[in-house]
């Protein structure tokens, strides 16, 4: 292998710059060429393609969103588009490619190697929803956003005696809203993986109100309500004033934290060793502070076991 590709696909997350730096570094350490593919995989169906040197990422490491940048691309979901991306790989001589993303991405990634391409996916979502992998490469930044954010709307709702439903990015994961309570960033919350319904928010609710907590906090994962439908049923029920703030993507953008600095260096390097090695149509992971890696096929099949957190976040609310 001379030469290799890298992309970034489907939404921003911190922490991806600090990716691309890391496998331009590694390859370079190995005299491997770097290709930079813009604009993830529209972008690679449309040949815009370029080189990467070890100059060209020195100082991106501590930069928010992605140099590459991303996107989203129906064309590629086909095998039309697929054959042109196959096309776009082949003019530029790059048999191997790493692919930085989310599940989406991964998807994309396996059809790039059942087509012949050496592929390793590196985990670059802020929902953490990649079961397989204990941190994606962005989750901490995003988490340390949240609890920044919500700690501005307590000091109002403390000092004003409300109540305000925040809702946080996460898709079909809980973990920002669940990890950012563990934090100390709310009091009633609710996660795609043990909703409440209203009665039962409003239950938690007027219990915390008649013990004399006058400022509460509801984190909600997104997709999970319609917020004006919920705050008008909180506040005819329990008969308070509710705001509701929906954080959106606030939570993408910033630098970095060291953590996702750290972890998408290791994450970098090792996907470009697994490729040095002939390895392909796998996922980089990381598992108990480990670095591991499975195949991509796989990382869907295991279910996040969340149990040991959510009890814990039970002791805590109490």
């Amino acid at each position: 292998m001379n030469k290799l590709g890298v992309i970034t696909s489907g939404g921003d997350a911190p922490g991806m710059n600090a990716t691309i730096r890391a496998i331009v570094k590694a390859a370079n350490y190995h005299n491997i060429e770097v290709m930079g593919i813009k604009c993830g995989f529209q972008g690679l169906i449309d040949g815009k393609i370029h080189k990467l040197t070890s100059e060209d990422v020195d100082h991106i490491a501590d930069k928010g969103g992605t140099i590459l940048k991303t996107s989203r691309s129906l064309e590629f979901m086909k095998e039309s588009g697929r054959n042109k991306a196959l096309i776009a790989l082949r003019n530029y001589g790059i048999s191997s490619l790493v692919v930085i993303g989310g599940e989406g991405s991964f998807k994309g990634a396996e059809k790039l190697h059942e087509l012949g391409i050496k592929v390793i996916g590196i985990p670059g979502t802020i929902d953490n929803d990649l079961a397989y992998t204990d941190y994606s490469i962005g989750f901490d930044t995003t988490l340390n956003t949240v609890l920044e954010c919500i700690g501005k709307i307590k000091d109002t709702d403390f000092s004003h005696d409300k109540t305000t439903i925040v809702e946080v990015m996460g898709r079909y994961c809980g973990d920002l809203a669940l990890y950012s309570a563990i934090a100390g960033g709310g009091e009633i919350i609710s996660t795609p993986e043990r909703k409440l319904d209203f009665d039962t928010i409003c239950s938690k609710l007027n219990s915390r109100i008649k013990s004399g907590k006058k400022d509460n906090l509801v984190i909600i994962t997104e997709r999970m309500y319609d917020l004006p439908t919920l705050q008008k049923y909180i506040e005819e029920k329990v008969n308070v004033s509710v705001r509701t703030t929906v954080l959106g993507f606030i939570q993408r953008g910033g630098n970095p934290s060291a953590f996702d600095r750290v972890l998408a260096s290791k994450m970098g390097v090792k996907a470009v060793n697994l490729l040095i090695e002939g390895y392909s149509g796998r996922a980089v992971g990381n598992k108990e502070n480990n670095i591991i890696n499975i195949e991509l096929k796989n990382v869907n099949a295991e279910i996040v076991d969340n149990r040991e957190n959510y009890s814990l976040l039970d002791t805590l609310l109490y």
